[in-house]
């Protein structure tokens, strides 16, 4: 495996749709080989999931996985998770505030709507297909790499600019109230 460059905004990769991988793609060994690389990427940039654009590979490939990631200490774990051509229903008309960041847009955060229940149906990294109904903080996250995929980035889903904040500032003057929130949105609708 090896840790590959993350491409930051500005570079057109992230702006544009990612094509879906046929069956045969995903069983070589270029593939698997860029998934095994989007994981170590993702874990040695501390980040909560990582989208194949991310890397400079325009495939509709998506890797998440939370296990008590100091710079996410509020989200719930979320067991790896390959998800391969992936696609997001929301279950009902439920959203929340919830504040992100994205490590192909660095050192900034912003607040922005997502849903609190989605299915995602997907390919995992042996062609086995699933669907997974995800809640809560996690919900986001999802909603997140799927988002890259289609060439959209949090900030583009931010509608009120002045929640956009360094990381520095985020720490500072707004984690503890997010914290907060985040710990009720959890116990309301679960992980």
């Amino acid at each position: 495996m090896g840790v590959r460059a993350i491409t930051t905004v500005g570079d057109p990769v992230l702006r544009e749709r990612a094509r879906e991988v046929t069956p045969d793609e995903l069983r070589s060994p270029q593939v698997q080989r860029h998934i095994d690389d989007m994981i170590a990427t993702m874990r040695e940039a501390g980040g909560a999931g990582l989208a194949a654009n991310q890397i400079g590979e325009l495939v509709r490939i998506a890797v998440v996985e939370v296990d008590h990631n100091p710079r996410y200490p509020y989200k719930p774990p979320i067991p790896l998770t390959v998800i391969v051509n992936p696609v997001i229903e929301p279950l009902d008309g439920g959203t929340a505030e919830i504040n992100e960041g994205c490590l192909s847009v660095p050192d900034l955060r912003g607040t922005v709507q997502r849903h609190l229940a989605v299915r995602v149906s997907y390919l995992d990294r042996d062609g086995t297909e699933r669907q997974d109904v995800r809640r809560g903080l996690t919900a986001g996250t999802f909603q997140h790499e799927v988002d890259h995929l289609d060439g959209t980035l949090f900030v583009d889903r931010v509608t009120d600019p002045t929640t956009l904040t360094t990381w520095e500032q985020f720490e500072r003057f707004h984690r503890e109230a997010f914290v907060e929130r985040a710990r009720r949105l959890v116990e309301r609708v679960g992980s």
